[in-house]
């Protein structure tokens, strides 16, 4: 059967995403009907955060920079806008290396048609993500997700594949009941435990929003005060057994979402990352891009904004920090032009083991450097849908339109799979550049074009043409193939330095970090220079990062009162 000819349109991308999205949150989420009969006690954080505007105004005024423009840059400008209004002696300017804001949420154009955007980073948010639902309604951007229509031919169906053998598949052409049933009948009461396991450690991740947590000065001692250790100090696979759940569920069904969020197993990742891979209820996006949200903090904050701009330097002297900086010239004669800044506070809001700032003095203490997962992003389009003979299935099989993996059973399968996940987006319309050449006369408009799968794939390492081809279904008699187009008519390969392995760990790098004076001694002063990036190694998502912007523009927000308040007294 030949993929279905539609009117090209940003939903045709977007909403079928959306479609499978919702048949994977069902079932990772194991579908409302579980979460409703059983119900927690933790009541929802506030949204609107019970911290109270300033109420003396400093006298002068401040100049913060904030370097990197992702989740966590972007949320620190815009809160700390937020949390010293209605007091206006604020400059916040924010340095950005890449040429676009979002950080490793980033969108790329299918076929490059600025008609089809895809997440080629940071997917989805769920509603318990605070700051980008509400961040989302505050700037009027148009969400998808759960409810969201499109036409699609094909039935939606979920694999979970082994290596060798489909160790767990569901349909949404199957009633949702019938669906939960087969799932409680291979893996009895584990399913509901897993569930209430990650209601109770979210729920407590949760109370870190609000007093009298937030605003928290060490994510060790947070974490210790609301009991989250003991998640964070063992591996998934321990703590899923500590609390009663079987190693077949976790094998076959928890470890699909460790692997397809972090690209890391059971024995690899630690028990609270584990338990926020399933909380995935309710997932949506934004249409265009999550990366709007956060261009939308940064516009709403006022800041000056430099893209393209690398911090080399930071110096810390009697007027506060020097920072150096250089972007591309506009003269042709040389590369690189350099600047220099003085700010009062510095926030740094990306891993700072990927940046080349020198610091003089240097710190005290500076983040550890902490591995990050290599992952392998491979966008492309095909008429064809995937291979059923290149999953050991027969070929009147219904194929799985979205496989996850989990490890090997089998001793003659593969001892490492190629790829972690592999989706079918939606259906994409064939531009029309790309069905006959331009002429100079203008083309009438097409009621029709052919149209053609988009797949995303996460693997650890590249993937050859040739072996992304053996996964299709290129031999089927019932395709009507264009002309001249090959199995993969476009295709976008993207290497990220992803997320961090996440191992079981007690500690996390500090907030506030200190320079050591002239003698190689921490100064008199107390430095203002903050960190956001120790939360990835404790829980890595858009919203934690922006969770820890916001926390970090609190207290510096709370540093200038104190310090008006003593100036006021005196």
């Amino acid at each position: 059967m030949a993929p279905p000819s539609t009117s090209p349109s940003t939903q045709a991308l977007e909403r079928p995403a959306a479609r499978w999205r919702r048949l994977l949150i069902g079932f990772l989420g194991f579908l409302a009907l579980i979460w409703y009969f059983y119900p927690s006690n933790e009541a929802r954080p506030q949204t609107l955060y019970n911290v109270p505007h300033p109420q003396v105004c400093p006298q002068e005024t401040r100049n913060v920079a904030i370097i990197g423009a992702g989740s966590a840059g972007a949320s620190a400008a815009y809160y700390l806008n937020k949390f010293t209004q209605p007091c206006p002696r604020l400059n916040i300017t924010v340095y950005e290396r890449n040429d676009y804001v979002g950080g490793r949420s980033t969108t790329v154009n299918a076929y490059d048609d600025p008609g089809y955007p895809v997440e080629l980073g940071a997917s989805i948010f769920v509603p318990i993500n605070h700051n980008l639902v509400n961040g989302a309604k505050e700037f009027g951007l148009p969400v998808q997700g759960r409810g969201t229509t499109n036409r699609w031919d094909d039935t939606e169906i979920l694999g979970i594949w082994d290596g060798h053998d489909f160790v767990f598949t569901q349909s949404d052409a199957n009633n949702e009941y019938w669906n939960i049933a087969r799932l409680l009948w291979k893996y009895g009461i584990s399913p509901i435990r897993t569930q209430n396991l990650m209601k109770k450690t979210v729920g407590s991740f949760l109370k870190m929003y609000n007093t009298p947590y937030f605003p928290f000065q060490s994510l060790t001692d947070t974490a210790v005060d609301l009991d989250l250790l003991s998640a964070t100090t063992a591996k998934g696979q321990e703590f899923l057994e500590a609390n009663d759940i079987s190693e077949k569920f976790g094998h076959d069904i928890v470890q699909a979402a460790t692997r397809v969020n972090y690209g890391q197993n059971l024995d690899q990742i630690h028990g609270l990352e584990t338990m926020v891979c399933m909380a995935a209820e309710g997932g949506m996006s934004i249409e265009g891009g999550n990366w709007q949200i956060f261009d939308s903090m940064i516009k709403d904050s006022g800041a000056t904004l430099f893209l393209n701009t690398s911090v080399n330097s930071i110096t810390k002297d009697s007027g506060g920090y020097a920072i150096t900086t250089t972007t591309p010239s506009l003269d042709s004669a040389q590369d690189q032009s350099s600047t220099e800044s003085t700010y009062d506070t510095i926030i740094l809001a990306s891993p700072l083991q990927f940046s080349s700032i020198t610091f003089s003095p240097p710190l005290s203490s500076p983040p550890p450097s902490i591995p990050y997962v290599f992952l392998h992003v491979t966008l492309f389009t095909s008429p064809y849908r995937l291979s059923p003979a290149a999953f050991n299935l027969d070929s009147n099989t219904n194929m799985p339109t979205t496989i996850l993996t989990t490890t090997p059973k089998y001793e003659t399968g593969p001892k490492k799979l190629p790829f972690n996940s592999i989706s079918t987006l939606g259906i994409v319309a064939v531009p029309k550049n790309r069905l006959y050449e331009p002429s100079s006369e203008d083309e009438p408009e097409c009621a029709t074009r052919p149209t053609e799968y988009l797949y995303k794939i996460f693997s650890p390492e590249p993937l050859s043409r040739s072996y992304i081809e053996s996964l299709l279904q290129t031999d089927a008699e019932d395709y009507t193939v264009i002309d001249d187009i090959e199995p993969i008519s476009w295709i976008y390969e993207k290497r990220w330095d992803s997320y961090p392995y996440l191992p079981p760990t007690s500690e996390f790098a500090d907030i506030r970090l200190s320079m050591a004076d002239k003698e190689g001694e921490e100064g008199e002063r107390e430095d203002s220079i903050w960190y956001t990036s120790g939360i990835e190694s404790f829980i890595s998502t858009m919203e934690t990062s922006s969770l820890m912007g916001m926390n970090v523009a609190r207290l510096v927000v709370d540093g200038w009162l104190d310090d008006a308040g003593e100036e006021d007294a005196s």
